[in-house]
């Protein structure tokens, strides 16, 4: 089974037409073909699911702290909302949106009570779950060791994640705070001008700022997932590039989250839980959009000749070197020398083998032959 799962994934061998070997040379192809022989599919899927429930206790456990700081704002409110909307489109209602969750029950979470303290507990479990299995997932698309096993490396790993989802965390907020900040003095700059904050021209321009800052958060999260969660020595202009994909393709999943939560309403069938239906296509698209940006910087390094644990490398090419020079010292053992040959001719001890007549002995013979034409033309 596992050997044909593996021969689905390869590409067929070269020989073919010239068409088919030039398809199967692009990049995208071979992309393609290295994430489905590393099981990205199948990892992305379980990442989904541990997303939607470490979402749901993040989200708890976020108001209940944050719940001391936005208490009385009410634009830092709307904004954090809105931002979380836009993160993960249907897991929040809005006033244009259905969500799973009600934000009035969120902004009356009173700080840190038993319910937040199981939820805290629930968030840990769930949360260094996924950052575990992202971690795992993303270094066997670059073929490395899943991580530490001891109980010591172990620990420390896991005290890492935990400082990895506080930072994920903190970089939400940010997010919201610079989103907030940069709307208010563009309204504020466009004001001076003359320039009305209904109009087009403001409403395209905050789009475009908003935009803009929700890409640079994606980006850096995507890269400090990939360089710091994974610890895969990327090189910086590689990891930014991929990174910078995987940003892109993350704003347009999230633009087009709405679509897909509509879509899921529609049917009939699933409308009664259509939201979670949403949020798990949501969360597996976002996964696999994860996996397959870090599968682009793996196949770009493997083309460039970089290898991701060079450490590992180095001592592949050295077994392969020992490996060459055995293979080398067994056949010269095997084969005699060129005076052993001559010595087994002279004494009668065996014909010579069919390949002599090239090599030392074959010389032999041609010299003794020539001396003998030079004693009969003498005679």
């Amino acid at each position: 089974m596992a050997e044909n799962a593996k021969s689905a994934g390869d590409p067929p061998p070269a020989g073919g037409a010239p068409l088919i070997d030039r398809i199967f040379a692009l990049k995208i192809v071979r992309l393609w073909f290295r994430y489905l022989e590393r099981g990205g599919l199948l990892m992305a899927f379980g990442l989904s699911y541990q997303a939607l429930f470490a979402v749901f206790a993040g989200l708890w456990v976020g108001f209940s702290i944050a719940g001391f700081v936005i208490q009385g704002n009410v634009g830092l409110q709307e904004s954090l909302i809105d931002t979380i909307a836009e993160s993960a489109p249907g897991l929040i209602e809005t006033s244009t949106s259905e969500g799973a969750i009600d934000p009035q029950t969120l902004l009356e979470t009173q700080g840190l009570t038993w319910t937040g303290s199981i939820a805290i507990v629930g968030l840990l479990l769930t949360a260094l779950g996924w950052l575990a299995s992202a971690r795992t997932a993303v270094r066997t698309i670059f073929d490395l060791a899943p991580g530490p096993v001891e109980f010591l490396g172990f620990l420390l790993l896991k005290l890492k994640d935990l400082g990895l989802g506080l930072l994920f965390g903190v970089a939400l907020v940010v997010s919201t705070v610079l989103s907030t900040v940069s709307t208010t003095l563009l309204r504020f700059s466009l004001d001076l001008i003359g320039v009305g904050s209904d109009s087009l021209a403001a409403v395209v321009l905050t789009r475009i700022v908003g935009l803009t800052v929700v890409l640079l958060i994606d980006t850096t999260v995507l890269a400090a997932l990939y360089r710091v969660l994974a610890q895969v020595p990327i090189p910086f202009r590689r990891l930014v590039s991929g990174a910078l994909i995987g940003g892109v393709a993350l704003g347009a999943l999230k633009f087009l989250g709405g679509a897909l939560l509509g879509g899921a309403s529609r049917n009939p069938l699933l409308a009664s839980f259509a939201v979670i239906i949403g949020l798990l296509i949501f969360f597996n698209l976002a996964c696999q959009v994860i996996l397959l940006s870090a599968t682009w910087i793996a196949v770009g390094m493997e083309d460039a000749g970089i290898a991701a644990d060079p450490k590992a490398e180095a001592e592949r090419i050295e077994r392969e070197r020992l490996i060459e020079r055995g293979r080398e010292a067994e056949e010269a053992d095997a084969r005699p020398g060129g005076f052993a040959r001559l010595w087994q001719r002279v004494r009668g001890g065996g014909s010579p083998a069919p390949g002599d007549a090239a090599g030392v002995d074959g010389g032999d013979a041609d010299r003794t032959g020539r001396a003998r034409d030079r004693v009969g033309g003498d005679t």
